[in-house]
This record gives structure tokens, sequence and C-alpha cells, in this order.
């Protein structure tokens, strides 16, 4: 699994060369490098599988982070290119692109006043905040065997947001 993540809450106006270019590197290309070195290995072996963690800001855009959502949408891309590359060589390669979960980045932005959890919690269909281990659960199923015929897919676990 790769989960690489570095946040901001910058205007678009305000980001600079410096630090748009400091959010891809941390967020796309630390997720390419990593993609990188394990594919070889796979290769070897003749399977694998790749989890690439991605952002729900995607599917919708957040203000104050265009950096940042640029950077996750950069993560869906290679994941839907690497999977197509590898599929035939027994490598599957997916997404999850988290929603609202309860780490330290949403903490950090709810201090910078990027989220407000209460109306968040509200807006989640399943009436609660999603917990890391949710996350770990997906993955889990993604790197099994079980889910050798997924491969390029977006596997939102988002509580029924952004579906």
């Amino acid at each position: 699994m790769n989960s690489a993540g570095l946040s901001g809450f910058d205007p678009f106006l305000e980001i600079g060369a410096d630090l748009w270019d400091r959010l891809l590197a941390v967020n796309l290309t630390g997720t390419f490098n990593c993609c990188q070195a394990v594919v070889p290995d796979m290769l070897e072996e003749g399977w694998g599988r790749i989890v690439n963690i991605s952002s729900s800001s995607v599917h919708s855009g957040v203000p104050r982070m265009t950096h940042y959502v640029a950077a996750k949408s950069g993560v869906v891309g290679l994941t839907k290119s690497l999977a197509l590359e590898f599929a035939s060589k027994g490598i599957t390669v997916n997404t999850i692109p988290p929603g609202f979960i309860d780490a330290p980045m949403l903490r950090r932005a709810e201090q910078e006043g990027g989220v407000d959890v209460e109306r968040s919690i509200a807006a989640t269909p399943v009436g609660r905040i999603g917990r890391p281990e949710d996350i770990a659960a997906a993955c889990a199923f993604l790197v099994g065997d079980e889910a050798s015929y997924i491969t390029g897919q977006i596997i939102g676990v988002n509580g029924g947001r952004n579906t």
C-alpha cells in the first residue's frame, strides 16, 4: 500500500511553484517512486498487489486545496495506467480514495479551519466518521487472492459520500 499525504489549505493565487512542487512531490511522485521500487520484484514473481491511496477530494474538488486535489487526481491516473500495463503479468493495481477518516491529517485540517467535523459527519450517510481500520480492511481485501480479478479500480471507502 502506498499512502503518502501532505495537505495544504492555500488560496489558488497564493500557491507558488515551490509549494506546488512540494505537494506533487510527496503525493504523486512519492507514489510513483514506491511503485517503481516494487514492480520489478513483482514482475520477477509473476504476482503482485499495489494499492495506492488517493483522496475522495478528486471526485468533487476542494476550495483552497488545488495542489492537493491535482496531485491525488494524478494518483488515480497513475493507478489506472499501471493496472493496464501490468495486469497480464499477474499484478493488480487499485486505488482507495478515503473519505472522511479520523486521522492526523483530518485533525490538522480541522485545526486550520479547513474542515467542520460535525457538519461532515452529518453529511455522511452512515452517520459516522471513518476509521483507519476501515481503510485497512479494504486494503487487506485488495491485496488478497480473492481480489485477483479487480484491477484499475477506484474503491471508495467513504461512508456513502462521493458515490
